[in-house]
Order: C-alpha cells, then sequence, then structure tokens
C-alpha cells in the first residue's frame, strides 16, 4: 500500500532499489526537491515515521544521502535523497511529522546536513561546547583525537508571565540513573511546561560501528542500552543477516523468542515495582524486584549471563537449553505466575496508589499517534503497535499474540499494559518450551555485498527497535543506524506532563522509562 502511494504521486520520479534486504521492505530514491512530497504521501495514507537518518556515500564517489523510514502496519518503506557535498541541505519534514522535529537536529548536528524549514536548529546529541564544524558521522571526522572544547551555551525555551517560575533537574540524578536535563516551567505546583536536554551519554556508538566486523558489531549492539541487550542484539543480527541474505536455523529464532521474553518480564517487573514505589508503595518494589532477581538468577545458571547479553549472534545464538533447563524455567514460571497474581490483586485494591496513577501524565491517542510512539507506551495510549505480531519472526508467526491495548494513556495504562504483557510472555515462554525444534545453533555468516543495505525490526520491552546497516565499497560497514523506542518516546513523555502538579513528575517518567543510553548513542 506504502508504495503504491508514492507512486500515485512520485510516478517515475521514484527510482526503486534491489540492493535493499529483506526486499519486503520496498526502497526508493526520490530527487531531494520531491522528498517532501513522498512525506506528504506518506501522511496522507496513514503512514507512521519510523526513523530518519542521514548517511555519508563519499567512500562510493557519491555524497550523503538522507533516508525517512515510514511504517504502516506490517509495511515498511524507506525513502532515500541525495545530498550533493557543495550544497549539504535537503527539504525538512517537521510540517509533515513531529519526529523529524528531533530526527533532524540530531542529522544536523552529526552528519553536518541542513534541513532547510526546519523551526529549530538548536544542537541535539552534540553538544554546544564542541566546535562547531565538528561532524562525527561524518568519514572525514578522526575519532581518535580528542575535539577542542569551544565555549557554548544552549538556548532553552522560555515561559514567561505572572507567577511562572523554571525548576531545572538534573542532569545528575539522585541514585543510579543515567544523566538527563529537564527544565519545567511551572505556576505553583502546576507544570505548563517540560524541555528536555539529552546527550550526556553519547558514546558515538554509530561511528563505532565502522571500526567493527559485522560479526564484532554485536556486541556493542548488546550495549546499546544495557537493559535492552537481548533485543538490540536480535535486530542488530538480523539487519545483518538480511544484508548477507542469510537464514538461521529454526531452533536459533525460537531461543532469540525464548531470551526476548524473559528480557521482557523481567524489565516489567522492575519498572511496575519502581513506578509504585514513586508513588510511596516501597512494599510492591521490593516484592516486584525480588520476582525480577529470581528470573536474573535463572538466567544466570542456565545462559550464562544475568541479562543473556553476548548469546544471539548473526547466524543464530551461542547458548541452548535441554531438558533439565525446561523443566526448571516452567517451575520459575509456575512461581512467578502465582506470585504475580497475588501483587497485581495488592496494586488493583489500593486506593491511595489508584489515586496517583490514574489520570496523572496522560498521553491521549490522538497525541501518541501525531508523535509516531511506539511500544507500551503507544498500546497505553490506543495504538495497536507490536513487531510481534505485524513483523514475526519463528516463532511469533506460530501462534497469536494477544497485545493489550488501553486508550486512557495515563500511568496506570502504561501499568497494566506491562502487567498484560507480562501474562502474554509467561503464556509465549510456555508454547516455545512445549513445541521448540530441534536442531543446530547457528550458521556462518557471508560477507555482504558491497553497496548493499539491510534492515530489521524487533519489538523489545520498549517497542520497537529498528536497526539499518549498509555495506561499503569493500563490504565493510559503512553505516550502522540504530532507532530505540527512546528516539520517539521521550517526545511523547513532554507532552504528557504539562497540567501535571510537580511532584507527580517522577511517577509520570518511570511511567514512560526510557532509555537515555538507548537515545543518546
Amino acid at each position: 500500500m506504502l508504495k503504491e502511494a508514492i507512486d500515485n504521486v512520485l510516478g517515475t520520479a521514484a527510482a526503486y532499489t534491489e540492493r535493499q534486504f529483506p526486499q519486503s521492505v520496498v526502497s526508493c530514491t526520490v530527487p531531494r526537491e520531491r522528498f517532501v512530497d513522498a512525506a506528504k504521501a506518506m501522511k496522507k495514507a496513514y503512514a507512521l515515521l519510523a526513523a530518519e537518518w542521514a548517511s555519508d556515500e563519499t567512500p562510493f564517489g557519491g555524497g550523503f544521502a538522507v533516508y525517512a523510514c515510514y511504517r504502516w502496519g506490517s509495511e515498511y518503506l524507506i525513502v532515500r535523497t541525495e545530498v550533493p557535498v557543495d550544497d549539504p541541505t535537503f527539504p525538512s519534514l517537521t510540517k509533515k511529522y513531529v519526529p523529524a522535529y528531533r530526527f533532524e537536529r540530531q542529522i544536523h548536528s552529526l552528519m553536518g546536513l541542513v534541513p532547510a524549514g526546519h523551526p529549530d536548529l538548536r544542537p541535539w546529541i552534540k553538544f554546544e561546547d564542541w566546535p562547531q564544524e565538528a561532524y562525527p558521522l561524518r568519514k572525514t571526522f578522526d575519532a581518535s583525537k580528542p575535539m577542542l572544547r569551544v565555549n557554548g551555551e544552549y538556548q532553552w525555551a522560555r515561559a514567561e508571565g505572572e507567577g511562572v517560575y523554571e525548576i531545572p533537574v538534573g542532569p545528575v540524578h539522585a541514585g543510579i540513573i543515567e544523566p538527563g536535563h529537564f527544565r519545567f516551567q511551572a505556576v505553583g505546583e502546576m507544570i505548563v511546561n517540560l524541555e528536555e536536554r539529552l546527550g550526556y551519554v553519547h558514546k558515538g556508538i554509530e561511528k563505532r560501528f565502522e571500526s567493527f566486523s559485522w560479526q564484532d558489531g554485536v556486541r556493542l549492539a548488546g550495549r546499546v542500552s544495557g537493559d535492552t541487550t537481548v533485543a538490540h542484539s536480535i535486530a542488530y543480527s538480523m539487519a545483518v543477516e538480511a544484508i548477507a541474505q542469510c537464514d538461521i536455523p529454526e531452533r536459533a529464532h525460537w531461543l532469540r523468542a525464548l531470551f526476548l521474553e524473559r528480557e521482557r518480564i523481567a524489565n516489567h517487573l522492575g519498572d511496575i515495582g519502581a513506578i509504585c514505589n514513586d508513588a510511596a508503595f516501597a512494599f510492591m518494589l521490593y516484592q516486584m524486584m525480588r520476582l525480577k532477581e529470581m528470573l536474573l538468577r535463572t538466567n544466570l545458571k542456565l545462559f550464562g549471563h544475568r541479562f543473556i547479553m553476548d548469546r544471539v549472534i548473526p547466524g543464530g545464538v551461542t547458548a541452548d537449553i535441554d531438558e533439565n533447563g525446561k523443566k526448571e524455567i516452567l517451575k520459575e514460571l509456575n512461581l512467578l505466575s502465582k506470585e504475580f497474581e497475588r501483587l497485581v490483586n495488592i496494586y488493583d485494591e489500593n486506593s491511595s496508589l489508584e489515586d496517583r496513577v490514574r489520570d496523572a501524565g496522560i498521553l491521549i491517542p490522538e497525541r501518541a499517534r501525531e508523535l509516531c510512539t511506539v511500544g507500551i507506551v503507544a498500546r497505553a495510549s490506543g495504538l495497536n503497535l507490536d513487531c510481534r505480531l505485524q513483523n514475526p519472526f519463528p516463532p511469533y508467526d506460530r501462534f497469536e499474540v494477544n497485545v493489550p491495548v488501553l486508550i486512557s494513556g495515563d500511568v496506570h495504562a502504561r501499568v497494566w499494559a506491562r502487567v498484560e504483557e507480562i501474562r502474554e510472555s509467561i503464556r509465549i515462554i510456555r508454547f516455545i518450551l512445549e513445541n521448540i525444534p530441534d536442531g543446530s545453533l547457528s550458521v556462518n555468516i557471508a560477507k555482504p555485498s558491497p553497496d548493499t543495505s539491510g534492515f530489521a525490526a524487533v519489538e523489545g520491552w520498549r517497542g520497537e527497535i529498528i536497526y539499518w546497516v549498509q555495506a561499503g565499497p569493500r563490504g565493510e560497514i559503512n553505516r550502522c543506524m540504530v532507532r530505540d523506542p527512546s528516539s520517539v518516546n521521550w517526545l511523547g513523555l513532554e507532552q504528557a506532563i504539562p497540567n501535571n502538579i510537580v511532584p507527580d513528575f517522577p511517577l509520570c517518567n518511570k511511567s514512560f522509562n526510557q532509555s537515555y543510553s538507548g537515545h543518546d548513542l
């Protein structure tokens, strides 16, 4: 449907390529002046903007390229436009898609391409005290040399009027969470505006991929966001397998799904407890963390790592499960399910807790769609989006995934989405253990052909994770684009906070619980 929408508007101006894999993900190149026309066509077709990024393609003898990935249901379509070195500008998509606002600021900061018509080109990810002409994602940038520091100042948005005051929070927070700066404007205790400033844990991850082999890159992918190591490793591996046109063993797919669902349960348990703790109900934190710890210890015993890190590789997996391991997980699930349901009843019947979580931090469905949110944030605000349902890999294509969708969009909805997903993940794991096929764990991956690209989308516990990889002239990694769910869901937090009181911000923030590391890259 998306290809048809492009053809109806651009006709022969859209040149399709067969060098994008898997070929179910359609990719076309359009003239620079028609880039916005393609976005208009996608908007009219009700597609979401999943990601927007740039690539330095000078090694191929050209210039730069800007890519926009759109999604509708199970369809993904990538629109590419070329940007010459001597005129590094491209038309901004911000008037059509709100997420382009941050995507394009990041493109401008790290690649040095100018989105013409963008309303706000303050640096994003790149900090104001970096040299202005330092563009880390360009091939001419030498990442081995330290950058000089210049004096810069970030211009925050301002709210003015009688009684308006500002509250700066961060970037360093209490506890062990990563840094991020939140600037509130408030009247009394009521918040009228929130602006985020992220990028404090920028590590040059996308640049670092370019120095890795295809096989070794998965170790870096597994550390993009440590609490989502399995999902990121799967997404990277599937993108590499796509570009290499490699099919992995069936058993490896099923083991990946087992790891993914265990990661989902563990993180949701921790989040439910942490949300309750921010509402001063510490009992639930301790009990949920007890259950989470039980899962992590089983992971360590059976798979050699509490978070199942480095167990997914391009070509398959490096850890297996035997009959005794299956029995141990089933026994654990029986105990987990019983204890979890008891705690859910306590949560549901606590009136003081209900008073804090209902009608707090509301992200209405219309706004959630406008922001192209994903995962638990989207599903708590009425959007039925889940890659396990719309873009399944085995065994998700063997059964129906029950996706919880709520419409209230408040803290409670985001908690309850997690509750239902834990129940569903328990069911999925039981199915996997009962039906996992025999077979080998991995195959060797061939080196990708030059000037080809691979794409993958995987439903992590926060939501849809996207990887796009591009092979250079010698078949090496020329570009690896990572789009964590947090890249779009942080926008949702900003929009959900106004009209809430200041003491409710920690509660609302925890109900989103987005990754700083996955965003800052």
